[in-house]
């Protein structure tokens, strides 16, 4: 098992302990490396969607559960990366938004598995030539 960078939607479902399949996956993963690692990215995605829900304390709890949690930060080669991929992927007709190709970029910079149930997305940028590797923990 290799250091996983979590993608969001894969937090997410650990934060809701909803997916047995995810859980499951979660806690052999976090009991070999002792913490979750995400992009700063899916902070701001997990705020965005509970601030449009106007959940303030669920906004409170989710940065409370983010103590022991690796946030690995945006640095500037990371960025040229992401614009990169992100430029990429439109030339190529495929977007996916902005946040994937930063959390792909960081995958990349950091050397670790991207761990996402949205593996089409990635594939996209898999396709480009970028070298990640992806796992799905859905499945």
């Amino acid at each position: 098992m290799d250091k996983a960078l979590l993608d969001t939607d894969i937090f997410s479902e650990i934060l809701k302990a909803r997916d047995k399949v995810v859980a499951s996956q979660a806690t052999i993963y976090h009991a070999r490396f002792g913490q979750y690692t995400i992009a700063a990215i899916t902070v701001m995605e997990v705020v965005k969607g509970l601030h449009k829900l106007q959940e303030p304390g669920r906004i409170k709890t989710f940065v409370s559960s983010l103590v022991g949690v690796e946030i690995v930060a945006v640095d500037t080669a990371t960025a040229i990366l992401a614009g990169e991929i992100y430029a990429d992927l439109e030339h190529s007709g495929q977007p996916i938004g902005r946040a994937d190709p930063i959390i792909a970029a960081t995958a990349i910079r950091y050397g670790l598995l991207l761990t996402t149930g949205n593996t089409k997305h990635y594939a996209r940028v898999q396709a480009l030539g970028y070298p990640f590797k992806l796992d799905n923990w859905r499945l």
